[in-house]
């Protein structure tokens, strides 16, 4: 990639930075992102696919394979914390997770394969909406639209901090963890602060579950036991002095490696909120949103990503064990072999969703570098990959 490229994309992502938007309100960066691809003549452009999203299709030259390269669209409901020019204009909004990276890494590879079609098969470049809520995948595949798509094999990566900039991590089997939002509330019935013994109060049962739930899970060793509860949100009744509760409410964060176990976990943590809201007679209802199931890389869509690293000149770090956070990515492993690869933000880089977190420019070559490999793995010949 020569520095004006470099430059070009760089420009590119600090304008999408600018204007950050939330999972299934990304209307103007959907915009963004199909002016640039227009200008990169694709054969086909979907857009509105499962909400925002937008598709490039480019044909090869023969019948063959379709690859479909994958990035996100959204940015996350925290306000920047920054002094760059490029920071955010959406106030409590921020590109915090770095998908602007993500979509100009993909929006790359439309101006190489304008400039060179594959030998065979199809590129698909999918930029999806909502990936943050989990909503995103599983709407896009629902589009009847995807059916003209129908990937092989589906491709995607997602910075990680920690890592040293421009690394390529690689893990095989679950790449992310399954996790789920659950949302609970009690019911009981308010009373005169003077008199909480005519009332049913749901504070003893919130009091047992702000412990007991967390205590469902633990452990630090990411196996195929691995059950972790988090604590986001609790309420209980009103910010008044005279009332005796009524109400209260628990949002946790469920997190698996597998969906088994996820399955385990949410009837052990349905189990016992129940038991705690009969021992006080109160009603209880339970939701689940923010629902990610786990992500794993399919061994031969592996595979071809280590040939990729290496043939970019990065070879690859197999890493035993998956990331915590979910991605719903693992969502399209349904429909085509897929794999996920981690590429370095910076050793001190502050964390994913961190209020001054911002992708790093420099890793930008070497994503796109490992997405061109893996298409010509799969699409072009030994000759044509050896001499681009």
């Amino acid at each position: 990639m020569t520095p004006e490229q470099l430059a070009e994309l760089i420009t590119l992502r600090h304008e999408l930075h600018k204007i950050p938007e939330v999972s299934g309100d990304e209307e103007k960066t959907a915009r963004q992102i199909q002016s640039y691809l227009r200008q990169n003549s694709p054969d086909q452009l979907l857009t509105g696919l499962g909400g925002h999203g937008v598709a490039a299709i480019y044909n090869g030259q023969a019948e063959g394979q379709t690859v479909l390269i994958r990035c996100e669209l959204d940015g996350l409901p925290i306000e920047e914390v920054s002094d760059h020019a490029y920071r955010s204009t959406h106030q409590g909004r921020g590109h915090l997770c770095g998908h602007d990276g993500h979509m100009v890494m993909v929006a790359a590879l439309a101006k190489e394969l304008a400039q060179q079609r594959p030998r065979q098969g199809r590129v698909v470049l999918l930029f999806q909406p909502a990936e943050e809520t989990g909503k995103g995948a599983a709407a896009v595949i629902a589009d009847p639209r995807f059916a003209e798509i129908a990937p092989d094999f589906a491709f995607s990566l997602h910075n990680l901090p920690g890592l040293e900039v421009g690394k390529i991590a690689l893990c095989n089997g679950v790449a992310n963890c399954a996790s789920r939002g659950m949302r609970i509330k009690l019911t009981g019935k308010t009373s005169h602060a003077a008199a909480p013994q005519d009332g049913v109060s749901p504070a003893t049962a919130l009091s047992h579950l702000l412990t007991e739930l967390p205590a469902l899970g633990g452990g630090e060793n990411l196996g195929p036991d691995f059950a972790l509860v988090t604590l986001t949100h609790a309420n209980l009744g009103e910010a008044t002095f005279g009332i005796a509760p009524g109400e209260a409410e628990i949002w946790t964060t469920l997190r698996c490696v597998t969906d088994r176990r996820m399955e385990q976990l949410i009837a052990e943590a349905t189990d016992l909120v129940q038991q705690c809201a009969d021992a006080e007679g109160l009603g209880v209802q339970i939701e689940f949103d923010d629902i990610f199931e786990a992500c794993t890389n399919h061994p031969e869509a592996s595979a071809i990503l280590a040939e990729a690293a290496a043939n970019a000149g990065s070879p690859a770090e197999i890493q035993e064990q998956p990331q915590r956070w979910s991605e719903d990515f693992g969502q399209f492993g349904k429909q085509a072999k897929s794999a996920m690869f981690w590429l370095g933000s910076g050793e001190d880089q502050p964390q994913l969703h961190n209020p001054d977190y911002d992708f790093p420019d420099a890793a930008i070559p070497v994503g796109v570098a490992v997405f061109k490999e893996a298409i010509d793995v799969i699409l072009n010949d030994d000759a044509l990959r050896n001499s681009s």
